[in-house]
């Protein structure tokens, strides 16, 4: 593990649980100080002191803020607060900014009656906290020249950005715009050493996977076509995360990658195995010679 020095920061949206939680975790074991901005109610508000508590037990400092990440002027007094306190004579840099904030409705668009149809503020809402929001705070951090050079921009998307779910439109277009808005930032922000990457992870169990109507048919088919035979978990996405952190890798910038072990590659129809629904009698019938080159 690599100590960094104890000026560099990790700034994460939607720290308290699921993606966030692990990557403030795994970002804290190597050295970075965290930043963490999470909306919870008083019940979850145990397991966010306890990551706290994880995160200086590594000698790590550990400010969160328990606020709407889309509010405007919430947005304006964490970024205050924090260049008045940490960044003042360039005491502190933010290195890695992580957006994995998770808030939407989740309605049909056209429902069966107009009491079911998706309201204009809940379509706007679910766009402007889970896409709009990550170019507000990036804004935000260049203009207090917060960002350091050779950072580091991560949000999370899902197969939502280009697949059906049912109730899943405002959140499916909300993806859509995520990877948009970092491929255009991979651009503008590429000659300030600073890359953006969307990180597609497979069905995973949090907190917000379970709002999601069929939630458990949708782990059941995503372990069954996963090649590593299991869901994804939060901490795969933390170590890609901490993989992408590594010296040599400022070429890997504007893509959306997959941190799903192969599972949005796989065409599934039931199969427990990939023998179960095959006309095995193809393969000896098969003329094709893998030793045949020509």
């Amino acid at each position: 593990m690599i100590r960094k020095s104890s000026n560099e920061w990790a700034l994460i949206l939607g720290a308290s649980s699921g993606f966030g939680a692990a990557t403030a975790r795994e970002l804290a074991r190597h050295g970075y100080n965290i930043l963490g901005v999470h909306l919870d109610r008083q019940a979850t508000m145990p397991a966010v002191h306890a990551l706290i508590r994880e995160i200086e037990a590594l000698d790590r400092k550990a400010i969160f803020y328990n606020e709407n990440a889309a509010d405007e002027r919430k947005r304006h007094k964490i970024l205050d607060e924090f260049t008045e306190q940490y960044h003042r004579e360039g005491q502190a840099e933010v290195k890695v900014l992580m957006h994995s904030l998770a808030f939407g409705t989740l309605r049909p668009l056209v429902g069966r009656n107009d009491s079911e149809m998706i309201k204009k503020t809940q379509l706007e809402m679910t766009l402007d906290v889970m896409a709009n929001s990550m170019v507000y705070w990036t804004q935000d951090l260049v203009r207090r020249e917060l960002l350091a050079h050779g950072g580091r921009i991560f949000a999370m998307t899902s197969d939502g950005a280009n697949l059906n779910l049912p109730f899943y439109g405002a959140i499916s277009a909300a993806k859509a715009a995520l990877e948009s808005y970092i491929r255009q930032l991979a651009i503008e922000l590429g000659p300030r050493g600073i890359t953006c990457n969307a990180l597609l992870a497979g069905v995973t169990e949090t907190p917000a996977l379970s709002k999601i109507p069929g939630a458990r048919n949708m782990l059941y088919a995503a372990k069954a076509k996963n090649p590593f035979n299991r869901a994804t978990v939060p901490e795969d996405v933390a170590r890609a995360i901490i993989a992408l952190l590594q010296p040599g890798t400022e070429f890997i910038n504007g893509n959306t990658i997959g941190v799903d072990g192969g599972e949005s590659k796989i065409s599934y129809v039931g199969q427990k195995t990939p023998y179960q629904y095959a006309d095995l009698t193809l393969l000896n019938e098969s003329s094709w010679d893998p030793t045949d080159v020509s």
